[in-house]
């Protein structure tokens, strides 16, 4: 399973405003520039993320985005579940529609997979993904000097 680019960005444009959390509104042209990342694709990945109401936006002079809820209560998950749709290594984990499920040995294989990974982004926070990231960048700071 391959995370792709529009999920990877998903979670660098959240951290970005897990990080700022609680200090206003951030532009997405100041994430863009942030991040590296074009701004006319973050467009494109904040409009569902704001329509399932993991993010806010206000318009105006001092308008940006702001995350919805506490980074505490946002699971990376949510975001990968609202940008990729399910994260199941084949289609058959998700669908009963495979004439060969009641005999296949390698669904049961598929679905610990599913399973697994959706446990490890059910369970990893905003909050301790924007915790690790300062940590790295203070570390950084410290091997500079």
């Amino acid at each position: 399973m391959k995370i792709s680019t529009k999920g990877r960005y998903g979670i660098r444009l959240m951290l970005s405003l897990a990080i700022n959390y609680g200090k206003g509104t951030l532009p997405l042209k100041s994430i863009a520039k942030e991040q590296d990342i074009s701004e006319k694709y973050l467009e494109q990945i904040i409009n569902p993320l704001t329509k399932a109401n993991l993010v806010k936006s206000f318009r105006g002079a001092q308008g940006g985005y702001t995350l919805a809820r506490d980074p505490k209560e946002i699971s990376v998950g949510e975001i990968l579940y609202v940008l990729e749709g399910s994260l199941s290594p084949v289609a058959c984990v998700d669908t009963r529609t495979c004439p060969n499920s009641d005999h296949c040995v390698s669904l049961s294989l598929w679905k610990r997979m599913k399973d697994a990974l959706d446990d490890v982004v059910d369970n990893t926070t905003l909050d301790s993904m924007a915790s690790e990231y300062l940590e790295k960048e203070a570390g950084k700071r410290v091997k500079k000097k």
